[in-house]
């Protein structure tokens, strides 16, 4: 069996995944083939391959790397977003500061919100305010794509940027929905012993 990195077919995270290399993608397929990735450069289908242990090892633990780092990246929209800017070598103003201030004071308020809301374990706030970040990421997401088909890539810098952030208040609201409803039910726990 041959190192992953160096197969032809790997020469992106699109192509290890056999995604067209554009931004909508289809998650579905997406976790299918890492299945079966997964699989296939599992230590011990690669050992069975080779004769050199420590080297089939390697191999698998190299390739389990990318395969993660490939699919972490592909299945995320501000790193998908990211990395075809890169394929595309646009992304080296990626990681400046947003300069919409609209955005930015709006964000601002959602951060605070969530925070609040966090703080008073505060579930119907949180279920509120969830989509209402899903529907910007939807909204940047969009926006993103029409930019990219159209190589306009001081838009598709700004939503990338955007989505970046979006993304991490979505985990945010996520975890904060978890831990509340999590906290609830210990507290209806309490009652019962």
């Amino acid at each position: 069996m041959t190192d992953i990195t160096s197969e032809p077919q790997f020469d992106n995270f699109f192509a290890l995944f056999e995604q067209p290399v554009q931004f909508e993608i289809n998650q579905s397929n997406l976790e299918q083939r890492l299945r079966l990735l997964q699989k296939r450069f599992h230590p011990d289908n690669v050992a069975k391959n080779q004769t050199d242990m420590v080297q089939a090892q390697l191999q698998s633990e190299k390739a389990s790397a990318l395969i993660n780092q490939a699919y972490q990246t592909l299945s995320a929209p501000d790193s998908r977003a990211g990395y075809l800017l890169d394929m595309a070598d646009q992304a080296q103003n990626i990681e400046h500061s947003i300069a919409d201030l609209d955005f930015l004071e709006d964000a601002m308020q959602m951060r605070m919100a969530l925070d609040d809301a966090i703080e008073d374990k505060d579930l119907a706030a949180l279920q509120q305010l969830h989509p209402q970040i899903t529907e910007r990421l939807a909204n940047q997401s969009e926006r993103f794509n029409s930019a990219y088909q159209n190589q306009d890539w001081q838009t598709a810098i700004d939503a990338t940027q955007k989505l970046k952030f979006l993304v991490k208040l979505n985990a945010d609201v996520t975890t904060g929905l978890d831990d509340v409803a999590n906290s609830s039910h210990s507290d209806d726990d309490d009652l019962y012993v």
